[in-house]
C-alpha cells in the first residue's frame, strides 16, 4: 500500500502544538536562569512572537510578489527568524546567547553588528504606528533570562516546528495561547494581578456593543482580553476592504505599564489578527485629568482596572485635590469618566469594580456623586461569589454608564450562581450561557426577582452608597452561608485598609 506524501508544512494540530510547547517548557526547566512559569512563559512568548512575525512576513512577501508590488520587510537580514533560528544546526551555545543579549556581537552572517535585542529595540516605523514601532516597544521591556545557549537552541528548534502559515493554524494556536495566558494568570494571581474571566469580558462587550467606526479603549489592558474580544466583535462587521482597514488602524487602543503583560497583550492581539496593536506602554494615569481634551477622548471604554494597589504621589497630583486617593481603582474610574467622548457621539463604558467602590465614602463618595450627576449610570450587574477565583474572593460588580446623563435611576441585576452551586472555582468557572437571562432582560427591562431599580435622588441622599441589596432577597447577614459571610467580612476589611491608607496620607501631610 502506497504511503501518502506528507506536505512540507503539515497543519499543526492542537495536540501537536500542545506537545511542542510542553517539550519547549520541559527544556526550559533545565536552565538555571529561569525560575518557574513566570520566567518560562515570557521566554516562550517572545520566541514564538519572532517566529510568528517571520511567517507573517513570508506570506506578505509572496502576496506582494504575486501582485507585483514592492515589499519592505519589517525585520531586515540577518535578524529575521529564518536567518538565525530556522536552521536546526545554526548558531548555538555562548555564540547564540551573545547574539541575543549583547549590544554588539558576531551575527549569523559572520559580521559584527548589533545584537538581536539591540537591533529590535532600535526599529523605527517610517511614519509612526507601524509594526516596527510595535516590535521596538515589545522588546524595550523584554529580557532573555536563559543562560544556556544550547538549551536555548533546543527551545528555538521546537518553536520552529510551529507554522503560522494558515488561518486554521493561527486559530488553533490562538486557543492554545489563551490557555498559556491562563497559566500565567494563575501564576501571577498571588502578586495582585487579577485577570477578567473571558466569559465576563464577552458579556461586557456584547451588552456595550461597540460599532465599527467607534474608538475603543482599555486603559489597563493586561494581556489584552477586552481588546481581543472587541476585535472579534468588530470583525463580524467588516464587509468591505475599507471597513477592515478601519478595524486595523482606527478602532482599538490600550494601555499597559507592566512589561510582561504588555508583551503578552501584543502577542495575543497579533495572533487574533490585529496587525499593528496600539498599546501604550506607559502608565495610563500619568496625564493630568485637566489636560485631557476632546481629541483624547474615545467612544467606548471596557476595562477591569487594578484595585487594591497604590500609586506614587506624583501620579496623585494629576487628580483634583478633593478626589486624590491611594486606591488605584478609583483613580482609573476618574480617568475613564474624563476620557469618554461628549460629542457628537456619546461615550459609554463598562467597568469592573470591587464591592468596596459601591459603599465607599469620603473621596469614593465624591467620585460617585460626580458619576451620578454628570453621567448616566444606568446599570450595575452584581456578580456572584467566586467569579474571580482563585485570584480573589472579593465580590465584584460591573458598572455601565454613558454620557447621556445625569442619572435618573440605576438598574440593578443580581447575577445568580447556577443551581446546586455554592461558588465558582478554578476548575469550574463561570460560563457564558449563565448570562442568557441577563442578556434577555437587558433589552426589555422590568423588575423581577433578580432586577430592581433605585432612583438617583435616593442614592445621592444616602451619601452615594450604591451597595443596594436585592429587595426581593430578605436574607439578612446573620443567615448568610459561611462563604458569603466570609466575603462580606473580606469586603469590610478591604474598606478598613483603604481608610487606614487615607488616614496615613493625612498624617504624612500634616507632618510636612
Amino acid at each position: 500500500m502506497a504511503k501518502t506524501k506528507t506536505p512540507t508544512n503539515p497543519l499543526t494540530t492542537a495536540q501537536r502544538l500542545g506537545s511542542l510547547i510542553k517539550s519547549a517548557r520541559d527544556i526550559m526547566r533545565k536552565d538555571k536562569g529561569l525560575n518557574g512559569d513566570l520566567d518560562r512563559l515570557p521566554m516562550l512568548t517572545w520566541i514564538m512572537f519572532l517566529k510568528f512575525l517571520d511567517d507573517l512576513e513570508h506570506n506578505r512577501e509572496i502576496e506582494a510578489e504575486l501582485a507585483k508590488e514592492p515589499f519592505r520587510p519589517t525585520i531586515e537580514q540577518p535578524y529575521r527568524w529564518r536567518d538565525w533560528a530556522a536552521k536546526p544546526d545554526g548558531i548555538t551555545g555562548d555564540e547564540l546567547i551573545a547574539f541575543v543579549n549583547n549590544d554588539e556581537a558576531v551575527r549569523p552572517d559572520g559580521n559584527r553588528g548589533a545584537g538581536l535585542f539591540a537591533y529590535l529595540r532600535g526599529l523605527r516605523g517610517t511614519n509612526g504606528g507601524d509594526r516596527r514601532d510595535v516590535i521596538a516597544s515589545v522588546f524595550q521591556g523584554t529580557i532573555n533570562r536563559m543562560i544556556n545557549g544550547y538549551l536555548l537552541r533546543d527551545v528555538v528548534n521546537k518553536v520552529n516546528n510551529i507554522h503560522f502559515t494558515s488561518s486554521e493554524e493561527i486559530h488553533t494556536l490562538g486557543h492554545l495561547y489563551e490557555s498559556l495566558l491562563k497559566e500565567m494568570r494563575d501564576a501571577a494571581g498571588d502578586s495582585g494581578e487579577f485577570y477578567t474571566p473571558r466569559t465576563v469580558v464577552r458579556f461586557m462587550v456584547q451588552v456595550t456593543d461597540p460599532q465599527l467606526g467607534e474608538t475603543v479603549l482599555d486603559p489597563a489592558c493586561g494581556t489584552g482580553g477586552f481588546l481581543v474580544e472587541t476585535y472579534t466583535h468588530l470583525e463580524k462587521q467588516c464587509v468591505t476592504v475599507q471597513r477592515r482597514k478601519t478595524l486595523q488602524t482606527k478602532s482599538l487602543f490600550g494601555g499597559e505599564a507592566k512589561p510582561l503583560p504588555y508583551l503578552l497583550a501584543q502577542m495575543n492581539l497579533l495572533l487574533h489578527g490585529l496587525e499593528s496593536p496600539k498599546i501604550d506602554p506607559g502608565n495610563s494615569l500619568r496625564f493630568p485629568l485637566n489636560e485631557i481634551r476632546d481629541k483624547d477622548r474615545v467612544d467606548v471604554i471596557l476595562t477591569n482596572p487594578p484595585f487594591g494597589g497604590e500609586e506614587e504621589r506624583g501620579i496623585l497630583s494629576n487628580f483634583p485635590e478633593d478626589k486624590q486617593t491611594s486606591e488605584t481603582a478609583l483613580l482609573f474610574l476618574q480617568l475613564i469618566m474624563r476620557k469618554l467622548r461628549r460629542s457628537p457621539k456619546l461615550g459609554r463604558a463598562g467597568v469592573v469594580v470591587p464591592n468596596g467602590t459601591l459603599f465607599g465614602d469620603g473621596v469614593c463618595a465624591r467620585i460617585k456623586e460626580e458619576l451620578l450627576k454628570d453621567f448616566n449610570l444606568h446599570t450595575i450587574v452584581r456578580l456572584p461569589n467566586g467569579v474571580f477565583a482563585p485570584y480573589t474572593s472579593i465580590p465584584t460588580n460591573l458598572l455601565f454608564f454613558d454620557r447621556s446623563g445625569p442619572t435618573k435611576h440605576v438598574w440593578y441585576y443580581e447575577q445568580p450562581l447556577p443551581e446546586n452551586r455554592k461558588q465558582y472555582t478554578k476548575t469550574m468557572p463561570v460560563q457564558f450561557e449563565e448570562f442568557k437571562d441577563c442578556l434577555a432582560w437587558w433589552k426589555k427591562r422590568k423588575e423581577t426577582d433578580r432586577a430592581w431599580k433605585v432612583s438617583a435622588k435616593d442614592l445621592l441622599a444616602n451619601n452615594c452608597n450604591l451597595d443596594i441589596k436585592n429587595p426581593k432577597n430578605k436574607q439578612d447577614i446573620e443567615h448568610l452561608p459561611p462563604e458569603q459571610l466570609l466575603d462580606s467580612i473580606i469586603t469590610k476589611e478591604q474598606r478598613i485598609i483603604e481608610i487606614m491608607g487615607e488616614i496615613k496620607k493625612l498624617l504624612e501631610g500634616n507632618a510636612t
